[in-house]
């Protein structure tokens, strides 16, 4: 027992406890603290982009200095998400230069947070991209057909996350947008067209000015393709529509931050976003769901107390205005858009 010295024994033979030496342990001998380091020298940037568990963030930002610094997570972040938009704190080697890394130790406050659900029945969160404060809506007129509903349901989720909706109609050279148009036009919501061969562009990069825009829509539908027109340097992939099933195949991949300009140099930032087929609302608050139906929610302010607006609540201001006949047929078409997805969360709110 080599870590007992002779001396731990008194004249009599006796063990003295209070003569034992111990090997030191350094470890359990430091004190145990909560503090973190402070990190005061460290540098803030933007995620323009997340790829399997690396970001590129953009580090000064229109100066001379400007860079993209490749960062891993910090392990004092846990498994605090980090996704596109996010402002983030720099540690390490922010140089930028090649074979280099830095530690992302802080994401600062968000001002917005764009998220969806597999579907209606998952509550599980899946966080697109942060601090967006535009959200442009990219639709087909045909090839494939537009979906109302799925339009709706960007809606719901730009207005829950506090995000202010554009919608841009492509292929308006192949089927007049009026159809699609006529059912937004209540809500208030700015609509541009774009031919296959003549987008928008200067509008669409004027409208974006100062703003960071993330762009959604449902696969084939031409976001890529408007993406490219406005960040040329961007190279997003393309793809063609099915001729069969007249179904669009994801391109993007990937989640990314472009910076545009737009006639007089203001610049502004576009995200582009994979296509998708669905948008889960499972993780919306069912009571914020009539903010995205502007033309209605004017109507419920006449609902008692606690209406629900779902078909069967009884006295409903909604109900009352359709019967007699002070709802025209586009909000008549709203209507029945809104109680569906009532209809939809609250299959997801009985799960067990």
């Amino acid at each position: 027992m080599s870590w007992r010295s002779t001396d731990a024994y008194d004249e009599y033979g006796e063990w003295d406890e209070e003569t034992v030496r111990e090997r030191p342990n350094p470890k359990a001998n430091r004190p145990r603290t909560k503090q973190r380091p402070a990190h005061e020298d460290a540098v803030s940037g933007m995620v323009v982009t997340v790829d399997r568990g690396r970001f590129t963030v953009l580090v000064d930002a229109d100066l001379p200095t400007e860079r993209h610094v490749l960062a891993a997570r910090a392990r004092e972040l846990g498994r605090t998400r980090i996704v596109t938009g996010d402002v983030v704190d720099l540690v390490g080697d922010a140089s930028g230069d090649e074979g280099t890394l830095a530690r992302v130790v802080r994401v600062r406050e968000r001002t917005t947070l764009l998220r969806r659900s597999a579907d209606d029945t998952d509550q599980v969160e899946r966080v697109i991209v942060a601090n967006a404060d535009r959200m442009c809506i990219v639709a087909a007129t045909t090839r494939p057909e537009p979906r109302p509903r799925l339009i709706d349901r960007y809606l719901v989720a730009a207005y829950d996350a506090g995000i202010e909706p554009v919608l841009v109609l492509t292929k308006t050279d192949l089927e007049p947008a009026d159809a699609v148009r006529a059912l937004v036009d209540p809500l208030g919501v700015p609509v541009f067209e774009s031919s296959i061969d003549d987008p928008p562009v200067d509008e669409l990069r004027a409208e974006f000015a100062g703003c960071t825009t993330v762009m959604v829509g449902h696969s084939g539908v031409g976001k890529s393709t408007l993406v490219n027109a406005l960040a040329p340097e961007a190279d997003r992939a393309t793809g063609r529509v099915n001729e069969v099933t007249g179904r669009g195949r994801h391109t993007s991949s990937s989640t990314v931050a472009l910076r545009i300009h737009d006639r007089d140099g203001a610049s502004g930032w576009i995200i582009d976003t994979p296509g998708v087929r669905s948008f889960g609302l499972g993780h919306v608050d069912p009571g914020n769901v009539l903010r995205a139906f502007t033309d209605l929610a004017a109507v419920a302010e006449e609902c008692p107390r606690g209406c629900t607006h779902r078909a069967s609540a009884p006295d409903c201001a909604l109900d009352e205005a359709a019967a007699r006949g002070e709802l025209s047929a586009n909000s008549l078409s709203r209507l029945e858009s809104l109680r569906r997805l009532f209809a939809s969360l609250d299959a997801g709110d009985e799960r067990p």
